[in-house]
């Protein structure tokens, strides 16, 4: 098991936003947190990530805790984050915001270089002197994708994957991230595109009110239309 997340219990001062979360990742697996907006996906995300501190539960990656460690240190045991928002540093040039989050790999498989970044999203190639600021959204998506995967991550967390995006932009989002899944790695991905999400993902986990209401395969949510209708309606 890649991911083990244990009862984690968190929030933001007095206000508790997740009561007793729990769910796994395997290796090479891709696995969704879906829900309505507010249910606790980004705060779940944050919480992975050491942004938050969790109260009670456990969280470990590969088998060691990282519930407690700061941001930087779990970045470094091989977690990558796509933010919410994107989140590129919008002064630097496409060039820039690669390079200074380059990471040698901790861990067998193919490095993700600079070069092998570029390859896989040819148009990063054609922006390398375009501050981000100069960037559509789909490329600062792009961008904020390549920046992770310069870090060699062992997990690929995305939050919000494709939210905002032109349509064109989201099925090439889409595809690289079937790319990535057909490499092994192993992917969490939050988005509401449940088409999308169903052809992906292996498993999916549905979060109402900071708990896990629902979980199962893709096959599962496809044969049960009343999961989305009561957990991921408007």
């Amino acid at each position: 098991m890649l991911l083990d997340v244990k009862a984690i219990e968190a929030g933001y001062g007095p206000a508790q936003v997740l009561f007793g979360i729990s769910f796994q990742i395997d290796e090479g697996e891709v696995v969704t947190l879906i829900g309505r907006n507010g249910m606790g996906k980004t705060t779940t995300v944050r919480t992975i990530m050491g942004l938050v501190r969790a109260g009670r539960g456990e969280i470990s990656l590969a088998g060691e805790r990282i519930d407690g460690a700061a941001p930087h240190r779990i970045a470094r045991l091989g977690i990558g984050l796509v933010p919410e928002g994107r989140q590129i540093f919008p002064n630097l040039s496409v060039r820039e915001n690669l390079l200074m989050a380059g990471r040698d790999r901790g861990w067998g498989g193919e490095a993700w270089t600079f070069e092998r970044v570029l390859d896989f999203f040819p148009r990063l190639g054609e922006r390398l002197t375009h501050a981000g600021t100069q960037l559509s959204g789909g490329e600062q998506q792009m961008l904020a994708i390549g920046r992770a995967l310069m870090t060699n991550p062992r997990l690929l967390i995305l939050d919000e994957a494709t939210e905002g995006l032109a349509p064109v932009i989201r099925e090439e989002i889409w595809a690289r991230l079937g790319l990535l899944k057909k490499a092994g790695l192993s992917i969490l991905v939050i988005d509401k595109e449940m088409e999308a999400l169903s052809e992906l993902a292996d498993r999916h986990y549905v979060i109402e009110k900071g708990e896990i209401a629902w979980s199962g395969s893709s096959a599962d949510l496809l044969a049960d239309p009343s999961i989305q209708e009561t957990y991921l309606g408007v």
